[in-house]
C-alpha cells in the first residue's frame, strides 16, 4: 500500500476530527489537544511508525517553520477578536503581565533551571524565555469571544492580550541567550546594543509598522469606494493574507514578525470596529489555527513515543517543571497583579492558566538553529514535558473553573453556557 494514500486518508480523518472533536469535548473535562497528543502518541505504537526519523532535534528548521507559522495565524485571530481598543487604562492589567509578570517569569525560571538542571547561563535563559510567554495558539478557550461579541470579562481579555503580545516580547531574551551562546559570560556581551536593538528598535519596529499595515489593509478591505473594497468578497481567506504580509514586511524590517501580526491585527479590527466582515476572518483564521493545531500536535505526541522526546529527562527535570506550572508562573501572575483591582479569584485565574505550547517548541527549535547551547535533549525533553503537562493541567482544569466563575459572577459567556451552540475551538 503506497504510503502516500496512508497519509491522505490520515489527514482527511483528522480534517473531520478537527470539525466533530471540539462540539464533542465541550462538556468533558478534557480538549482537543489532550486528543491530539494522545492520538499520536497511540500512533507511534504502530510498527510501521516507529522506523520514522520523529526526532525534533533532527529536523530543527521543520519544527520552526512549521509551528512559526500558526503562531502567527493564531495572532491575528486574537487581535481580530479583541473588542477592547487599545490604551494605557484600558489595557492596564496586559501591561502588568508583560512589565512585570513575564519579567519575574523569565528571572525566576531562568535561575531555577541554572539550579536544578545544573546548566550554564546562556541555555538557562533560553529555557526560561521560551516558557515564559502564554500561548496563543492552546489557549483559546480561556480568550475572549468572537468579534463584536461583546461582553469581554477581565480574565478572558487580560489572557487574550497576554498571549497576544507576550510570544514577540520573549523574543529579546531569546536573542540575548543566543548571543550569550556565542560570547560564553555575561562579562562578554554588549548589553546596550542588545537594548537598543533586540529590545528597543525591534519591538517599536514590529509595533509600528504592524500598526500602519494593520491601517492600510483596513482602508482596502473597508473605506475603498463600494465597488472596489475587498470586504465585499466575503472572502475570509484575507486574514492569511494579512498575516502573512504583514509578518514577511515587518521581518525584513528587522522588527519582530509576532508583535507586528498583533498590531497589524488590532490596527485592521479598529479601522472599522464592528463591520461583520471581522467576523469571517476571524472564522477562517481560527479554523485554519485549530486544524494546524491538530496536525502539529498529532506530530508531538508521535515525537513523544516514537522520536524518544522525554528520552533527556532527569529527576531534577521533572522537579523543575511542576515548580514552573504550580509555583513560578503563578506567583509571578499574582505578583504583577497586586493592586489591579481584580477580585482574588480572577487573579489566581489568569495567574494559573499562563499555559505553554506550540510557542515552547518554536522558540527553542529558532535558538538550536542560530547557536550551540549544552545539554540540547535535556532542553527539549524539559519543554516537551512542560508543554505536556500544561496541555493536560490546563485543559482537564479551564472547563470546570471558568463554568464556575462564570455562574457565580452571573456572566453570560459563552464558556459558561451549555446551551450555546458550539461556534468556536476548545482548548
Amino acid at each position: 500500500m503506497e504510503t502516500y494514500v496512508v497519509v491522505l486518508a490520515g489527514f482527511g480523518a483528522l480534517v473531520l476530527l478537527t470539525a466533530w472533536l471540539p462540539m464533542v469535548l465541550r462538556a468533558l473535562p478534557l480538549s482537543l489537544p489532550i486528543c491530539c497528543v494522545g492520538a499520536g502518541a497511540v500512533l507511534s505504537l504502530l510498527p510501521v511508525v516507529a522506523g520514522l526519523p520523529l526526532k525534533l532535534s533532527e529536523h530543527l528548521s521543520l519544527v520552526e517553520h512549521a509551528t512559526e507559522g500558526v503562531v502567527i495565524i493564531s495572532l491575528m485571530g486574537a487581535g481580530l477578536k479583541i473588542d477592547r481598543l487599545i490604551g494605557w487604562h484600558r489595557w492596564a492589567v496586559t501591561w502588568r503581565l508583560l512589565g512585570i509578570a513575564m519579567p519575574l517569569t523569565i528571572l525566576a525560571l531562568a535561575v531555577l533551571a541554572w539550579a536544578l538542571l545544573e546548566v550554564g547561563p546562556a541555555t538557562a535563559l533560553l529555557l526560561a524565555a521560551s516558557l515564559a510567554p502564554t500561548d496563543p495558539v492552546l489557549a483559546s478557550d480561556v480568550q475572549v469571544g468572537h468579534p463584536t461579541e461583546g461582553g469581554e470579562d477581565e480574565m478572558r481579555f487580560a489572557l487574550t492580550s497576554e498571549a497576544g503580545l507576550n510570544d514577540g516580547l520573549a523574543f529579546p531574551f531569546v536573542n540575548l541567550a543566543i548571543v550569550l551562546a556565542g560570547a560564553g559570560s555575561f562579562a562578554d556581551l554588549s548589553l546596550g546594543h542588545w537594548l537598543t536593538v533586540d529590545v528597543v528598535w525591534k519591538i517599536v519596529v514590529g509595533a509600528a509598522l504592524g500598526g500602519l499595515i494593520g491601517r492600510g489593509l483596513g482602508w482596502l478591505i473597508f473605506h475603498l469606494p463600494n465597488a472596489s473594497k475587498l470586504s465585499r468578497t466575503g472572502d475570509g481567506f484575507v486574514a492569511l493574507g494579512a498575516t502573512c504580509l504583514t509578518y514577511g514586511i515587518v521581518q525584513v524590517a528587522d522588527g519582530y514578525g509576532f508583535v507586528g501580526v498583533f498590531a497589524a491585527a488590532l490596527a485592521l479590527r479598529a479601522s472599522h470596529h464592528s463591520h461583520d466582515y471581522h467576523q469571517k476572518m476571524h472564522t477562517y483564521a481560527e479554523e485554519l489555527e485549530r486544524l494546524l493545531m491538530m496536525v502539529l500536535l498529532v506530530g508531538f505526541g508521535l515525537a513523544l513515543g516514537a522520536g524518544g522526546l522525554l528520552d533527556g529527562l532527569s529527576l531534577s527535570a521533572v522537579g523543575f517543571v511542576i515548580l514552573a506550572l504550580l509555583i513560578v508562573r503563578p506567583i509571578s501572575g499574582w505578583i504583577g497583579l497586586l493592586g489591579s483591582g481584580l477580585p482574588a479569584d480572577e487573579k489566581a485565574v489568569i495567574s494559573f492558566f499562563g499555559i505553554r505550547g506550540l510557542g515552547t517548541m518554536y522558540y527553542l527549535a529558532f535558538a538550536l538553529n542560530h547557536a550551540r547551547f549544552e545539554a540540547p535533549d535535556l532542553l527539549w525533553a524539559t519543554a516537551g514535558l512542560t508543554v505536556l503537562v500544561s496541555i493536560v493541567l490546563h485543559g482537564v482544569t479551564v472547563t470546570p473553573v471558568l463554568h464556575f466563575l462564570d455562574r457565580r459572577s452571573g456572566r453570560d459567556t459563552q464558556s459558561g453556557q451549555d446551551e450555546l451552540p458550539f461556534e468556536r475551538s476548545v482548548l
